[in-house]
């Protein structure tokens, strides 16, 4: 099979079937597929908690390393960007030299990251190691799909995936509360001091326990101006949707980026189909269930981490929780991902992803709706309920949508097709919390004039107004120093009422993308080469 070759085989009912196999046995601990999990999901911990923990860091970094916001903004923005624009280039890295060498090469260089910013005395230096980071978790996460994908039977891999994406799942959710505890308790420095540990621990059973698994027909050489043109892309794409809500989207610069992102993809389409060895075979999207699992990676992503955005301001700036309290009173949202991750890798073996996925997606939109209905009085109870009823219904769309993409990639690809899902889940969130944050500004900026004017406060300057907006886009009063306290009641609660409207406008357009991610859900099917990876000869 060559890696343009387009793999539709259905079983009845439009599924594939799952075949029966089994690894390759391996001698002593090396190979084990449950153990490769053990290893594999250290390693995509340590760079999941970073997606989280950091912001909770932000602010400590800010006052002890004398930065300003924009500043701290590029602590995030820096690893963003570089986790995004080489997830599918260091996916092809892992399918030319194996996914063991580039995970092992993964973990050690973001732990050398981490501890070289716990280390740092300046935002520059910060900021730096921050894109090392970005760079090496790229390496990490691919090869971690592709090294599940190589050690299961086809029948097991998707109790595998559930556990890695609970592991996923739960770090990103743990974040807050374990950067609480940490920043409040030691430092912010201990934030990334934390890696180095994890980081060696994964090392070390990495070299003891990884089996090399490779394709007789992995690459053999380099689409250099593929990955350029990708490369390009990818980071004009997500530049444009990181500087949106500062630049604005009517903005010529915003849309300058936009329209030279999408001139590069054609490009890189253009040249694909010209090339020996493509960096990304156009064929592969001829499958459409592999078409269909990316779409819905990228409409998951944008409900889930747009409508999360938000509620992190909810419960700190409205309710007043403490970075801790608000991680806390996540735990229902955690706590079903964790729990549903395993079970939705039993049900997508059993029945097949449509159903799962499907039902998955409607849990989401039911929840964000939920979301959407949640006001200053809404009590914990009811804030549970939504979080909880999230959670379950994102557990079997982040292992059903991952299964479906990894697994009708051919063997060959895995590590493409890793960076794939990654690359969507990483883009997906970006674009939700840009679009869903312009939602948000532009409720913000249509109802503040009139409820700061209904309130009987005094008037503000244009000036004024956009201060305040901005404040209240994240749940802050707007409230001056030496306010008289009845003022300051009325602000807090225009503020308060205003940013409210604001979420629940951005949570009913983000169970809308979920209504639509439910058709799409419809789509997919089991993947029909997740056989391969159980008969892959080790190297």
């Amino acid at each position: 099979m060559t890696s343009q070759t387009a793999i539709d085989a259905t079983g009845p009912g439009g599924e594939a079937p799952a075949p029966s196999s089994e690894p390759t046995p391996a001698a002593g601990l090396r190979g084990h597929p449950w153990l490769t999990l053990l290893t594999v999901a250290v390693g995509v911990m340590m760079v999941a908690l970073d997606g989280t923990i950091v912001a909770i860091a932000n602010p400590a970094i800010r006052d002890d390393l004398h930065a300003t916001f924009a500043d701290v903004q590029w602590i995030t923005n820096a690893y963003f960007l570089a986790l995004a624009v080489t997830l599918i280039t260091a996916g092809k890295l892992g399918d030319r030299f194996g996914h063991r060498q580039t995970f092992l090469i993964g973990v050690t260089g973001f732990a050398l990251a981490s501890g070289a910013i716990g280390l740092s005395h300046s935002i520059a230096a910060v900021v730096v190691f921050r894109v090392f980071q970005g760079l090496f978790g790229a390496l990490l996460m691919p090869a971690a799909l592709g090294l599940l994908r190589a050690t299961f039977p086809a029948e097991k891999l998707n109790m595998a995936i559930g556990i890695w994406g609970m592991v996923i799942g739960a770090s990103t959710a743990g974040g807050p509360i374990l950067g609480g505890v940490l920043v409040e308790h030691v430092n912010w420095q201990s934030v990334f001091f934390i890696n180095v540990p994890v980081g060696l621990l994964a090392l070390v059973l990495g070299v003891l326990i990884l089996l090399d698994h490779r394709a007789e027909n992995a690459p053999r050489s380099f689409d250099l101006p593929g990955i350029v043109l990708l490369s390009g892309a990818m980071f004009c794409l997500v530049w444009a949707l990181i500087k949106a809500p500062a630049w604005g989207w009517g903005d010529g610069k915003t849309w300058l980026f936009i329209v030279v992102s999408v001139v590069l993809f054609a490009l890189f389409a253009f040249w694909e189909t010209r090339v020996a060895e493509p960096l990304i075979p156009l064929g592969l999207f001829r499958s459409v269930p592999l078409s269909a699992g990316v779409v819905l990676m990228v409409l998951m992503a944008i409900a889930f981490m747009g409508g999360l955005f938000f509620v992190t301001f909810y419960l700190q700036n409205v309710h007043g929780m403490s970075p801790i309290d608000a991680g806390l009173h996540l735990l229902p949202l955690t706590g079903m991902m964790i729990v549903g991750s395993p079970l939705a890798g039993a049900a997508i073996t059993r029945l097949g992803p449509r159903i799962p996925l499907a039902g998955g997606m409607a849990a989401t939109a039911i929840a964000m709706y939920g979301m959407s209905t949640l006001d200053a009085g809404s009590g914990s109870g009811v804030m549970s309920l939504w979080f909880a009823l999230l959670g379950l219904g994102l557990a079997p769309v982040m292992v059903g949508a991952t299964e479906v993409i990894v697994g009708n990639a051919p063997m060959e690809l895995s590590g493409v097709a890793g960076g794939l899902q990654q690359a969507a889940m990483q883009i997906g969130g970006s674009l939700g919390t840009a679009v869903l944050g312009a939602v948000m500004a532009s409720k913000v900026d249509g109802d503040l004039p009139g409820n700061w004017a209904g309130a009987g406060l005094p008037k503000l300057t244009p000036a004024q107004l956009d201060q305040a907006s901005e404040a209240v886009q994240v749940g802050v009063a707007p409230v001056a120093k030496g306010t008289p306290e009845p003022i300051v009641a009325k602000i807090t609660q225009v503020a308060h009422d205003t940013f409210i409207s604001g979420m629940s406008l951005a949570s009913l357009v983000a169970a809308g993308v979920a209504a639509v991610a439910v058709l799409v859900a419809l789509f997919t099917k089991r993947g029909v080469n997740a056989e391969a990876g159980a008969g892959v000869g080790h190297i």
